[in-house]
């Protein structure tokens, strides 16, 4: 992937290393260093080892200088069960991402915490708005710097749901996107899930299509990375079904996560 020749004084020249997307800077004249930035959300119902595997393969291979875990207030799609509250997930993100100090458990999506009295000292609690990642973006962009390089993580199951997400043409001009395959995912599944005015037509596609999802996805006003070998099949439900059977959870979760589950008495069944 070849940037565009810049008139400024600051030139960025991408290059690939085997298994990492490495960065050359050229300081010249405004000293400006740039940081590539991952933004992982989510419910993180509960936060589990598929997703500080996959933080971690990002980390190392796209040389992110930081992975914010945003965990989502109110999600903008219907939930298959009822979430844990928004307290007790952040907790436990920020239990799974103590050892590694480029995660940032990160209050983006927090429920707002102010309330408003009317005139007659009577206090209005709205319900809150769902959260959409659009948003979270650009209120991420304007604690950063200008230089800075935003990548949304996600897995290629949440990949595959994009066009019909919120604004989802301009979450692709605010951000590049990292995302981790399975084997019977192709490229050409990768651009078919694309919003309908950034997908390529079928006959550009259909190559691709028994070609596993690998390297870059390079389009106008879309670059996707893909990462590969992540072996880690962890869900929700398994972890529910290990709690109601009392049975160890720390094949599932971080030790410090599976303690706080059976501490506050998370996920168990009536």
């Amino acid at each position: 992937m070849r940037p565009e020749r810049s008139t400024a004084s600051v030139s960025l020249r991408l290059y690939r290393t085997p298994g990492k997307l490495m960065h050359e800077r050229y300081v010249r004249q405004w000293g400006l260093e740039l940081m590539n930035i991952g933004l992982f959300g989510g419910t993180f119902d509960p936060i589990h080892l598929g997703h500080t595997a996959l933080a971690g393969a990002a980390l190392e291979r796209f040389s992110l200088g930081r992975v914010y875990f945003a965990p989502v207030n109110i999600p903008p799609h219907k939930q298959k069960q009822g979430l844990a509250c928004y307290l007790d997930r952040y907790a436990m993100v920020a239990l799974a991402t103590r050892e590694e100090k480029a995660f940032v458990p990160s209050l983006l999506e927090a429920p707002p915490v102010a309330a408003v009295a009317d005139k007659k000292g009577q206090v209005n609690l709205s319900k809150p708005a769902a959260n959409y990642s659009i948003d979270t973006i650009r209120r991420l962009k304007l604690a950063l710097k200008k230089s800075d390089r935003i990548f949304f993580l996600m897995g290629i199951d949440a990949f595959n749901e994009i066009a019909t997400w919120h604004e989802a043409e301009a979450l692709f001009q605010e951000c590049e996107f990292i995302v981790a395959s399975r084997p019977r995912y192709s490229l050409a599944d990768l651009a078919n899930a694309l919003p309908e005015k950034l997908r390529p037509k079928p006959a550009v596609t259909k190559p691709f299509a028994r070609q596993p999802a690998s390297g870059d996805l390079v389009l106008p006003g879309v670059t996707v990375h893909v990462l590969e070998g992540l072996e880690k099949n962890i869900s929700a439900t398994a972890i529910r079904e290990a709690v109601a059977a009392q049975r160890p959870l720390t094949r599932f979760v971080d030790p410090a996560v599976a303690e706080y589950i059976k501490k506050v008495g998370l996920y168990r069944k009536g």
